[in-house]
């Protein structure tokens, strides 16, 4: 398939139309089933999967049911992650050119500007991470930067001397942007070699010093019955599902280099579930030896190295955290967001400008409360944007496999007029699902962020946050298949 030959000149002088977002021809395609299996492998090992497994630990469950919880979640979001990559896989085409097909030809920014900007959030958390890391290394050779005046209101949680690095480190992303996403590739190579290794030693370290596995797995879970498991487990769960529910948006990003179906599929398979479960284990076993160790339960793996006592391994650890969480979000956090900016006017916004302003709304998301306490991490970060994520999963999916059978017509995601121009660019329809997914989840997350006091809803409205992603997943795709014309342009 030649680009050239399906699409005239006409076509690729829309607006709708450019080099990175045209569909990838056949003889381009490349990726096997190893390279993705590679791709999950790189991306599950990172310290939010890490601060993921040991958040449950934190949070109350003991080390099987902290594993079953991230296994289960990771298999759920497999399914919408191998049903998206579908399209990709067959036409080609990227994340915000398949959200055309049901959101219309304007629409489509709707979904990728919510995707996008939660992709700035993860960019702010490991931008914190990184940040921190440095922090927790120039502490100890400059012990004064723990006890600069405080700047910064109380209401914003943030030390002077933390924020320092923060902003360091942040400036250094941005340079990154700068030069472009070429400079990165060494350091992911880096990153590829260095965090396995550093797992690996951690939890050498972690049995060494909790006198082996058995009393670090012996660890009882904290909760006293059935009902207060479950009611950890729900929303626990949610935010497993949460944690990837923007890749299983995204994933015609990478599935439309994939050689057949076949390849990302069995990729996939063999690459999320297991290296998440696996890194996940690591994060729980360190997370769990801590409480024997010291006596209190740590599960940011940056302040656990902090109280190692060598000031070189210590500085060593965080260098190599800092570079290796660089490589990470230039990679998953700046050029997916870039290009979703860059999507709402291509002729103004370029890759640059797109970045930049992931950067700053990165910041503004504050990100260090996101990541204070396990609670914080889960249910006001994984599972509120899951909530937003999964209505536009559920859309996409009832739109592609039920309504039009997986049959697109290509071309015509590239015109100003025609099938999926719906109303102006704007199918009213989905967006009617989306919002009908929406808002049953709003009040339970008013709740959560202590706006709205629980008394004053019924029980159930408020625990529908719980299952965040499933409720608007399920809601949104049922409401658009219900709404949606089947004797007319699916046929």
């Amino acid at each position: 398939m030649h680009i050239e030959e399906i699409f005239s000149e006409e076509l690729q002088a829309s607006s709708l139309y450019s080099e990175d977002l045209a569909p990838v021809p056949t003889s381009k395609r490349s990726w096997n089933t190893w390279n993705y299996a590679a791709l999950w492998i790189s991306m599950s090992l990172c310290i939010p999967t890490y601060m993921l497994a040991s958040s449950l630990i934190e949070g109350g469950m003991n080390w099987w049911q902290s594993i079953i919880t991230i296994f289960i979640g990771n298999t759920i979001v497999l399914i919408p992650m191998i049903l998206n990559g579908h399209a990709g896989a067959k036409y080609g085409i990227p994340f915000p050119v398949f959200a055309r097909a049901s959101f219309g030809t304007k629409g489509a920014n709707i979904p990728a500007l919510l995707r996008a900007i939660v992709a700035c959030g993860w960019f702010g958390i490991q931008t914190w991470i990184g940040g921190f890391a440095l922090y927790q290394m120039f502490r100890l050779w400059i012990p004064s930067l723990e006890t600069l005046p405080q700047i910064f209101p109380a209401s914003f949680g943030l030390q002077t001397g933390p924020a320092i690095t923060f902003i360091v480190f942040w400036l250094l992303n941005m340079y990154v942007v700068y030069l472009g996403v070429e400079s990165i590739k060494k350091l992911l190579v880096f990153k590829a070699f260095f965090l396995p290794a550093a797992a690996l030693a951690l939890l050498f370290w972690a049995i060494s010093a909790g006198h082996g596995l058995g009393p670090i797995l012996h660890q009882s879970s904290k909760f006293g019955t059935t009902r207060e498991f479950f009611h950890f487990f729900f929303p626990a769960l949610t935010g497993m599902v949460g944690f990837w529910a923007t890749l299983s948006l995204n994933i015609p990003d990478f599935t439309r280099y994939a050689k057949s179906q076949k390849a990302q599929i069995n990729g996939q398979i063999i690459g999320l579930p297991p290296s998440m479960t696996l890194f996940a284990f690591i994060g729980v076993v360190v997370t769990s030896a801590t409480t024997i160790i010291y006596g209190s339960t740590i599960w940011d793996p940056l302040v656990l190295a902090g109280k190692f006592p060598s000031k070189l391994l210590v500085s060593v650890a965080m260098i190599a955290v800092a570079l290796s969480t660089l490589a990470t979000n230039i990679a998953a956090n700046i050029v997916s967001p870039a290009n979703d900016f860059a999507h709402l006017s291509p002729s103004k916004i370029n890759f640059k400008t797109g970045g930049y302003i992931t950067g700053i709304i990165g910041i503004m998301i504050f990100p260090w409360k996101l990541i204070a306490d396990p609670s914080g991490y889960i249910f006001k970060w994984l599972i509120a944007y899951s909530s937003l994520l999964g209505p536009i999963g559920g859309i996409m999916i009832a739109d592609y496999f039920f309504l039009r059978k997986k049959q697109l017509t290509l071309t015509a995601l590239y015109q100003n007029s025609g099938k999926y121009f719906y109303n102006n660019g704007i199918n009213n329809v989905a967006i009617i699902a989306l919002l009908a997914g929406i808002i049953p989840n709003i009040p339970g997350f008013l709740i959560n962020i202590n706006i709205i006091s629980a008394q004053l809803l019924p029980e159930w409205i408020g625990g529908l946050y719980n299952y965040a992603w499933f409720v608007g997943f399920g809601m949104s795709g049922g409401i658009y298949y219900l709404l949606s014309d089947k004797n007319g342009e699916y046929n």
